[in-house]
C-alpha cells in the first residue's frame, strides 16, 4: 500500500486530504501536526477569537468525523524532528519513524522574533497560534495599555480588536507609514487616519531598541532608538513571519525564502512537495519567485500539489488575493503590486469605500479595495487576462471597473 505523509496541520493540509481522497487515492494517509488541536482557521485569531466572540470549536476547519471518514491517521501534538529523503522517512519528537512514498510539507510560518534587551520579559507576546491568543487574552483587560510593535496586518487587526475591548493602544512601526510593505501611501494614510480616529496612537519611523522591566520582572515600557519611551502593561510583537524550513533545510532541500518549489509545487526532491506559507514558487504571471502568506494561496497550492502527488502535471498559476478586517473596514487585495509605475485612485477615501489600482503602463497589476467588493470582483479577471485599461476611465468611480478598458 502506498503512503502519503502530510507535515503541518492547517488549511493546506485539510485541502490536500480532501483532494487526495476525491481524486481516488486509497492508500495510507498520515497527518503530522505540532499543535494538539485539529487543523483550524488562523485569520480569526487576531479578530473574533481574540475578542472572545468565537469558541475554539468554531475555529476547526473540519470535525473529527471528517478525518475518520477520510481514513487519516492523526499524529497531533507531535513535531517532525528529522527528514531523510534517501530512506524516505520522517522522525517525530517521540522517536517514532514514519515511512512515506510521497511527502507534503505544509509547515507554515512562525513569527519573526526580536532580540533586543528585555525580549523575554513576562507580558511580551507573539500571535500565531490559538495557544498564543489564549496567553494574550489572559493579559487583556479594559484600561490596560498594550504596545504593538509592527503596523502590518496582524498589528493593525489586533489594534482594532483591542480598542473594541477597551484597551489603550500604541502601535510602533519602523517604517514611515503603516502597512508599508503591502499598500500604496494613499491607502496607508487612510488606515492610519482611521486608527487615529479610534484612539490608537501611532509611532511611525521608530525602531525598537529595548523593553523595560518593572520590579517584578514584567514588561513596563518600550524604548525606541530615537529615545522615545512608551509605557506598556503588555506588548505584542507583530513584525512579520518567517517560513518554517528547518526540517527541509536540514534534509538538503533547496531553500529560497521558503522551500523552493516548481510550478507543480514539487521541491528539489522528486518525492517531496511543499505548499502554503512555508514555500516559495515562481509566479508565472509576475515572473518572479514569491512566497505568499494567505489562506487562498494555501488552498490553491494544496489542490495542485495533491493532484500532482498522484501523478498529475497540474500547473499552479493563480492571481493571489488577501484580506484584512479592521473595525468595519474590509480591505481586499487582488494581485501583487511589484514594479508598478502608476497608481490610480477610484473613489474618495472620505466615503470609506474606494479602490486603488496599480498599473504598469496600462496593465492592471493589482488592486486594493476598501469596502468596495464590486471592484474586487471585477479585478481578478482583468489582472489574469492582462487587460489594458484607460487610466482616465479607471479614475472615474462612476465607470464600472470592467468597462474601463482601453
Amino acid at each position: 500500500m502506498e503512503s502519503i505523509v502530510i507535515v503541518g496541520a492547517g488549511q493546506a493540509a485539510v485541502t490536500a486530504i480532501e483532494t487526495l481522497r476525491r481524486e481516488g487515492y486509497a492508500g495510507s494517509l498520515t497527518l503530522v501536526g505540532d499543535e494538539p488541536l485539529l487543523p483550524y482557521s488562523r485569520p480569526p485569531l487576531s479578530k473574533k477569537y481574540l475578542a472572545g466572540e468565537l469558541p475554539v470549536e468554531r475555529l476547526l476547519l473540519k470535525s473529527p468525523a471528517f478525518y475518520e471518514g477520510h481514513r487519516v491517521e492523526l499524529r497531533l501534538g507531535q513535531s517532525a524532528t528529522g527528514l531523510d529523503p534517501a530512506t524516505r522517512t520522517l522522525t517525530l519528537a517521540d522517536g517514532s519513524v514514519l515511512g512515506y512514498d510521497r511527502l507534503l510539507l505544509a509547515t507554515g510560518a512562525a513569527p519573526r522574533r526580536v532580540n533586543v534587551p528585555g525580549h523575554d520579559l513576562a507580558g511580551v507576546h507573539y500571535l500565531r497560534s490559538a495557544a498564543d491568543v489564549q496567553r494574550l487574552q489572559a493579559d487583556l483587560a479594559p484600561g490596560r495599555r498594550i504596545v504593538i510593535v509592527g503596523a502590518g496586518y496582524i498589528g493593525l487587526e489586533v489594534a482594532a480588536t483591542c480598542r473594541a475591548l477597551g484597551l489603550e493602544v500604541d502601535v510602533i512601526e519602523m517604517a514611515e507609514r503603516v502597512l508599508n510593505r503591502v499598500v500604496a501611501p494613499e491607502v496607508a494614510a487612510f488606515f492610519a487616519a482611521e486608527h487615529a480616529t479610534r484612539g490608537v496612537r501611532l509611532w511611525t519611523g521608530r525602531l525598537l531598541s529595548s523593553l523595560e522591566a518593572d520590579a517584578a520582572g514584567r514588561v513596563a515600557a518600550v524604548h525606541t532608538l530615537d529615545g522615545s519611551r512608551v509605557p506598556a502593561d503588555l506588548v505584542l510583537i507583530g513584525i512579520g513571519a518567517l517560513p518554517n524550513v528547518a526540517l527541509a533545510e536540514a534534509a538538503g532541500l533547496a531553500i529560497e525564502n521558503g522551500v523552493a518549489v516548481d510550478v507543480h509545487c514539487r521541491s528539489s526532491d522528486p518525492h517531496i512537495w511543499a505548499v502554503g506559507d512555508c514555500c516559495s514558487q515562481t509566479s508565472l504571471h509576475y515572473g518572479r519567485q514569491v512566497r505568499l502568506e494567505s489562506v487562498d494561496n494555501a488552498f490553491e497550492q494544496a489542490k495542485t500539489a495533491a493532484q500532482n502527488l498522484l501523478g498529475g502535471s497540474v500547473t499552479h498559476d493563480r492571481i493571489p488575493w488577501f484580506w484584512s478586517d479592521q473595525y468595519d473596514l474590509k480591505l481586499m487585495i487582488c494581485g501583487l503590486n511589484f514594479d508598478y509605475d502608476r497608481g490610480v485612485l477610484r473613489g474618495d477615501p472620505a466615503s470609506r469605500s474606494f479602490s486603488y489600482c496599480y498599473l504598469r503602463g496600462d496593465e492592471l497589476l493589482a488592486i486594493d479595495c476598501v469596502n468596495q467588493m464590486k471592484d474586487y470582483a471585477a479585478a481578478k479577471k482583468l489582472i489574469q487576462d492582462r487587460v489594458r485599461l484607460a487610466p482616465e476611465r479607471l479614475a472615474d468611480p462612476a465607470v464600472a471597473l470592467r468597462d474601463a478598458v482601453a
